[in-house]
C-alpha cells in the first residue's frame, strides 16, 4: 500500500522556523515529481512548492518564495520542506504529494489536480 507520511509540524512563534518532512512508502518514488500544498480553515487547498524528481528543478508560490525551500532524498524516499521566518498567514494544514508516470527530469507539477498521491496533512500554526 501506498503511503506518504508527513511529520515536522508543530506551533512555532512568527519569525521562526520549521522542517516538514514527508516519508513515502510502498513504492519507490524517486522518478516522481512531488510536490506541497497547504490548507487553511476555511480556504481551498494551494501550492506551496514543488520538486522535479531529480531535484534539478524547484517552484515556489510567491507567498512562500525566498523563505521556503523544497528538497528531497531519494534514497531515503522522503521529500522536506524548509520553513523560515514563518508568519501567521502560513498556518495551515501541510500536505505533501507525488505524481505517478514517466518525467523528464526537470518536470514539475503545482495544481492539486496534476498529484495521484497525499499524504494524511500536518498542522503548523504560527503565532504572532
Amino acid at each position: 500500500q501506498v503511503q506518504l507520511v508527513e511529520s515536522g509540524g508543530g506551533l512555532v512563534q512568527a519569525g521562526g522556523s520549521l522542517r516538514l518532512s514527508c516519508a513515502a512508502s510502498g513504492r519507490t518514488f524517486s522518478r516522481a515529481p512531488m510536490g506541497w500544498f497547504r490548507q487553511a480553515l476555511g480556504k481551498e487547498r494551494e501550492f506551496v512548492a514543488s520538486i522535479s524528481w531529480s531535484g534539478i528543478n524547484t517552484n515556489y508560490a510567491d507567498s512562500v518564495k525566498g523563505r521556503f525551500t523544497i528538497s528531497r532524498d531519494n534514497a531515503k524516499n522522503t521529500e522536506y520542506l524548509q520553513m523560515s521566518s514563518l508568519k501567521a498567514e502560513d498556518t495551515a494544514v501541510y500536505y505533501c504529494a507525488a505524481r505517478d508516470g514517466t518525467w523528464l527530469m526537470g518536470t514539475v507539477f503545482n495544481r492539486p489536480d496534476q498529484y495521484d498521491y497525499w499524504g494524511q496533512g500536518t498542522q503548523v500554526t504560527v503565532s504572532s
